[in-house]
């Protein structure tokens, strides 16, 4: 039997390799579960290293590399930018360490197969997230699919009008041959909830991209139908374009779970026309002059309004709780509070790690989620639909 009490527990050294946004978000985790301890962390910025020392009292290293090398070290959580996961990771395997990776796994699938190959080889695991199918509302959906009381899924729409293409950038964020644009940073997350909610493989993708403002100069939008082994099909649609904000639909809870001021979406184009973007990109990064630590969440995340279409029944997770319109009329799941925000992810890290189960996101999920990203942009380019061939449902 299974005993992860306090006397038992085995806790994880966390090691980061990058300390930029994605840390900053994942930080109140790592902190507030006692099976993971953050023990070093590895960032160009030294502002960031002094930080992360007198907070968390990590050791601060100069190099990926040398943080692979720490001893302490258990899992390297690899949140440096998009075009060094695949180095950092295979770097962190060869030094016997697992890996968390953020999202998106890498750039191309040839960088996945050399991640998935050097986990394999090393006998670690790799873990990629997080992404808003962790979240647990999603979870939740999907175990009431799998109960069968609502018959086989059909159809899934899933919808985000965001802020994102204006929030503060570094220039290959606005770069997609660098990984940059919504595609390669919102649509995989919109693409593993509709997979994890399909439970089936995607088959087929066809897009059409949007990039409308010269002077940020990548995908701002796209809009793709994604169709399914089963016949399920799945209607992705996406803005970042700081108009309309979806969080209305969403009770006006943001997508980090926390009460949203409706009139702040307008906000982020003022911002950028008042200062420096590069100044203002690195002060709201982890121990920048902005910064400030996330308050806690009183809901759960999210990624805009979903939909999921069974036979006898659409399934809504909100936030909050899990709506059933069904063909006897509507009920409502609801879902407690979080008690530390995104614990799903180290749910499973530590099942992975400690008691050796397979992960849910590990390489191959996370291929076939950028598979179908890269299918979207070529789509959006050449204008028919594009086969897809990852095997993994």
């Amino acid at each position: 039997m299974r005993d992860d009490s306090a006397e038992n527990m085995k806790t994880l050294g966390i090691g980061v390799a990058g300390l930029g946004r994605a840390f900053s978000l994942m930080a109140p985790t790592f902190a507030a579960d006692p099976r993971v301890r953050l023990v070093a962390a590895a960032d160009p910025r030294p502002e960031a290293l002094r930080r992360f020392a007198e907070e968390f009292s990590g050791a601060a290293h100069p190099s990926v590399a040398a943080l692979c090398a720490d001893p302490q070290v258990d899992v390297v959580y690899v949140a440096t930018p998009h075009q060094f996961h695949a180095e950092h990771a295979c770097l962190a395997a060869s030094r016997g360490k697992h890996a968390l990776v953020e999202k998106p796994m890498a750039l191309d699938l040839d960088e996945c197969t050399a991640m998935i190959r050097a986990a394999r080889n090393a006998g670690v695991r790799l873990i990629v997230g997080h992404s808003h199918s962790f979240d647990r509302p999603i979870l939740e959906t999907r175990r009431l699919i799998d109960s069968g009381e609502f018959g086989r899924v059909r159809m899934i729409t899933a919808v985000n009008f965001t802020d994102y293409l204006y929030r503060p950038r570094r220039p290959e964020e606005l770069d997609t041959s660098q990984g940059g644009g919504a595609v390669f940073n919102q649509a995989a997350h919109q693409v593993d909830v509709v997979r994890m909610l399909a439970g089936a493989r995607a088959v087929s993708v066809r897009a059409s991209t949007g990039a409308w403002d010269p002077s940020r100069p990548t995908e701002g939008a796209y809009s793709c139908l994604i169709n399914f082994e089963d016949g399920t099909f799945a209607t992705l649609l996406y803005s970042g374009y700081a108009h309309f904000d979806s969080d209305e639909l969403m009770g006006w809870v943001g997508e980090l779970g926390r009460e949203k001021d409706p009139t702040r979406h307008g906000r982020a184009r003022e911002a950028l026309s008042s200062g420096d973007e590069q100044r203002l990109k690195g002060g709201r990064n982890y121990g920048g002059s902005g910064f400030t630590a996330l308050a806690k969440a009183a809901s759960h995340e999210h990624f805009g309004p979903v939909v999921v279409s069974c036979e006898r029944a659409d399934l809504r997770p909100l936030p909050d709780r899990i709506e059933i319109h069904g063909d006897a009329g509507r009920r409502t799941v609801p879902l407690a509070p979080p008690r530390i925000p995104r614990i799903e992810v180290i749910d499973e890290l530590y099942d992975a790690v400690v008691h050796g189960k397979p992960p849910r996101h590990d390489g191959e999920w996370a291929a076939a989620t950028l598979e179908v990203c890269l299918a979207i942009l070529r789509s959006g380019r050449e204008s028919r639909e594009m086969p897809l061939t990852a095997s993994r449902p």
